[in-house]
Parts: structure tokens; sequence; C-alpha cells
């Protein structure tokens, strides 16, 4: 599928997308948010992809936001439409099946860094920052997402002061799990989708499902619902069956 105003390429077993809109540091237009959950929803069914990389063209910004100018242009009933599509849009990824991986090439201000924070995990580079500014207009998101990156604290801290978050500063509290020179941010981004991908997918999906499913749980009850899984819809094969290889080496 052509896409206007974002990239999508693949290397084996790794879906690398790319928000295009460099000229606007690729702030979130409508358009573009369509476009990004329409690509997610073909890898949702495409059983060959393990790992999703997403990060920005060019090496200003990964996304600077939501696409102002366009909603200043916009009539009220084109306003309630595309909330409507974008609050759809944003669980998706959030509830996304197969991890994604945000290669933060810039900056991630507003609907970029709330968007950075719904990712499972994220590679940035010296460029990289980070701005949750919805306070300084009167609005409100990452609430819901941030605490589980960076803990209750450091998010009201960083949602209430509106403040910007530089590299390092990210990395030392979670907000990157990584930070690598930019030169070699690309490859460290594939680097670590195809260590995933190595993997079973089946497993590595269920334990994102497992995580997701269990925030908010008291411990037991996580606990619970992993055995629960365990010998239901994640039931393990056989350790013959699991464990060939090694068994194989040790002459079994």
């Amino acid at each position: 599928m052509s896409y206007n105003n974002l990239c999508s390429e693949r290397l084996d077993e790794v879906s690398i997308i790319t928000l295009n809109r460099p000229e606007s540091l690729n702030a979130m237009s409508h358009d573009l948010s369509r476009e990004l959950d329409e690509e997610l929803t073909k890898i949702d069914d495409d059983q060959s992809v393990r790992a999703v990389i997403l990060t920005g063209a060019g090496d200003r910004a990964f996304s600077s936001g939501g696409d102002i100018v366009q909603a200043v242009r916009s009539t009220p009933a084109e306003l309630a439409g595309r909330s409507t599509f974008r609050n759809q849009a944003t669980w998706h990824i959030a509830d996304f099946a197969k991890p994604i991986i945000g290669a933060i090439n810039g900056l991630a201000y507003g609907a970029g860094a709330e968007l950075a924070s719904l990712l499972d995990l994220r590679i940035g580079c010296e460029h990289a920052e980070f701005c949750f500014i919805a306070a300084k207009y009167g609005r409100a998101n990452a609430t819901w997402s941030l605490p589980h990156v960076v803990g209750m604290p450091k998010a009201k801290e960083l949602l209430y002061t509106a403040r910007v978050v530089k590299a390092d500063e990210a990395k030392e509290i979670g907000l990157l799990n990584q930070l690598v020179p930019c030169a070699r941010l690309r490859d460290s981004a594939i680097e670590m989708a195809r260590s995933i991908g190595t993997n079973d997918p089946r497993s590595v999906q269920g334990i994102k499902r497992l995580l997701h499913q269990s925030i908010g749980m008291p411990w037991r009850e996580s606990y619970d619902l992993e055995r629960a899984a365990r010998s239901s819809w994640l039931k393990s094969a056989n350790p013959r069956e699991a464990f060939k290889d090694f068994l194989r080496r040790k002459g079994y």
C-alpha cells in the first residue's frame, strides 16, 4: 500500500514505519494518524512480522505533536469526528499485540510524547527530547500511560511542569531504554527488534498481553492470571519439543 504521510519497509521479520512529514516535524495530522492505523492493522494480520519499529523522518523530530494548523482550520464537526477516530487509534497502538520499538530520533512533544509513551521500548539518540505539554494548553494526556514508564512521582513532575526532558535524563528515568549515537539509532533498533524476533512470537505476544492485563491488579491476581494463561491460551509445548535443540546437544 502506498502512503502520503508515512513510509513502511520490511527487513525479514521486522516492520519499520517512518512518520514522514519532516516539513512539519512529523506532526500528527489526521491523515498521518489514519495511515499509521491502517499500516498497524495490516501488520496485525501478518504473522511473518514479529516486531515493529516506529520512527520519524529527518534528524529533528520523532513527532512534534498534533497538527495545530490543521486543527484551527477544522470545523467543530470535523474536530469531533477526528477525536473519535484518534481515541480508537491511540488505543490500537497501546494494545497492539506485537512489540513496538520507538526509535526516537528527535523531538517527541505533546501528542508525539504521548505516542512514544505507548510503545513497548524506546531507543533514543542525543537529539531525542520529550515534553508532555498538555498542561500549558489546558489539556491532559499521557496520565494513563506515562506512570507505567517512569513511575507515578516522576510522571506527576513531567505532566505538572510540562518541562523538556533531554536525552540523558530520559535514559536515567527510564523514558529511554537505550541511548545511542544518532548514527547508530536505526541499527540499534533493528538489532533489538531482531533479538525479539528470534524468540517464540506466541510467547512474546503472550507475555505482552499478560503484562498489560495485570496493570492495576493485586500481585496475587497477577500470579493467578499467568498460571491460568499457562494452562490455557498460552499453554507450553511438550518439553521434549520445546527444548529439542538442547536435548539434541546433550544426546537425548
